[in-house]
């Protein structure tokens, strides 16, 4: 079988399967060559050193994230929104474990300053505008949605609601019926 052609897309995607398969801390640019049957020095060429080759896979995992969010809210607002927002974000988490992984990182200025984080949060800055939530409040609600998902996802992930009743999913309907409460009743008056 030809091996791929060697580009910084290839590495990185690879990265992205290893890190879906193995985790993230297990994406190394050795097994990546590995993976690729090059050696690794042929990597340099591409990628930078290990904290670009993750920061390539946050970037590719913000941009399908930001497509599967902004799918999942078009046309939709309220509860119903926020409701497909999160399971949008759900389902990347349990589809993608290693990419997911790789956004739970503290990233470097390029992913910041990415295109692709930047259409991560058009989703969510949408769904609370459609709340009516003030912009100079968008920060905190922002803050308070992505603690309940990566929370929530973090702790569905490791297993943290294996052993007790109710089922997860009972209480992610019930923690998205709140938190649309929380955002509904919103009175823009946080305390800076």
């Amino acid at each position: 079988m030809p091996r791929p052609s060697l580009t910084p897309r290839t590495v990185i995607r690879t990265a992205a399967d290893l890190a879906d398969t193995h985790g993230l801390d297990e994406v190394t640019l050795s097994a990546v060559a590995r993976e690729l049957d090059v050696r690794t020095p042929s990597l340099y060429a591409h990628v930078r050193d290990l904290a670009a080759l993750r920061d390539g896979v946050t970037i590719l995992a913000l941009g399908e994230l930001a497509d599967q969010a902004g799918d999942a809210v078009a046309g939709r607002a309220g509860r119903d929104a926020l409701r497909a927002l999160c399971d949008a974000h759900r389902d990347y988490a349990r589809s993608h474990p290693g990419r997911w992984q790789s956004l739970q990182r503290r990233a470097g200025d390029r992913v910041v300053r990415s295109d692709e984080a930047a259409r991560s949060s058009r989703a969510l800055a949408a769904v609370l505008r459609g709340y009516g939530i003030a912009e100079s409040d968008r920060v905190h609600a922002t803050r308070l949605v992505g603690s309940f998902l990566n929370g929530f996802l973090h702790l569905e992930h490791v297993g943290g609601f294996a052993h007790s009743a109710p089922p997860a999913d009972a209480s992610w309907s019930l923690l998205i019926d709140r938190l649309d409460d929380m955002l509904t009743r919103w009175d823009g008056e946080v305390e800076k």
